[in-house]
């Protein structure tokens, strides 16, 4: 099994939230959030502002901890057929933009960066961490944990 601890940002500025557009070498795009592997010896909390800011070109703030999903992904539901099953393990945190402009990534996967109607969220092809974060966002549970997210159709691991 592989493993991944990877930490995210919620950014929701009134009714909409920030969502960037994965673009992976093999497979189909979908929408996420703006985030990804915490490197080693590397706090999640300096980890999310750094892709961030790396994903979007926009220089952020974490307002607060929202919770952590730990999820397994079968082999046979991989993107790329061969691998193993692999657990990502992700950091939800809120955070605020402060500065910069919206841009692709540089050399990355992230094609753009989109403030989006948090209403819509449900029409687009997106990961399950969107559904994951906007569900901490709306809720705060005291366990600082959502149900798992069902897959398939518009959702995505």
């Amino acid at each position: 099994m592989s493993f991944r601890l990877a930490a995210y940002a919620v950014c929701i500025e009134g009714r909409r939230v920030l969502l960037a557009r994965h673009v992976p070498p093999v497979g189909e795009s979908c929408w996420t959030l703006p985030g990804g592997r915490v490197e080693h010896a590397e706090d999640p909390f300096d980890a999310v502002i750094r892709e961030v800011a790396e994903e979007t070109g926009c220089d952020a703030v974490v307002e607060r901890l929202l919770g952590v999903d730990s999820r397994v992904i079968p082999a046979a539901e991989r993107a790329i057929s061969g691998r193993p099953e692999h657990q990502n393990v992700g950091v939800f945190y809120r955070v605020r933009i402060t500065g910069g402009r919206l841009r692709p990534e540089p050399n990355g996967e992230i094609a753009e960066s989109v403030w989006t109607p948090i209403a819509d969220v449900a029409r687009v092809r997106r990961s399950s961490l969107v559904d994951v974060g906007l569900s901490l966002a709306r809720t705060l549970p005291a366990t600082c944990r959502v149900a798992a997210v069902p897959v398939g159709g518009l959702i995505q691991h």
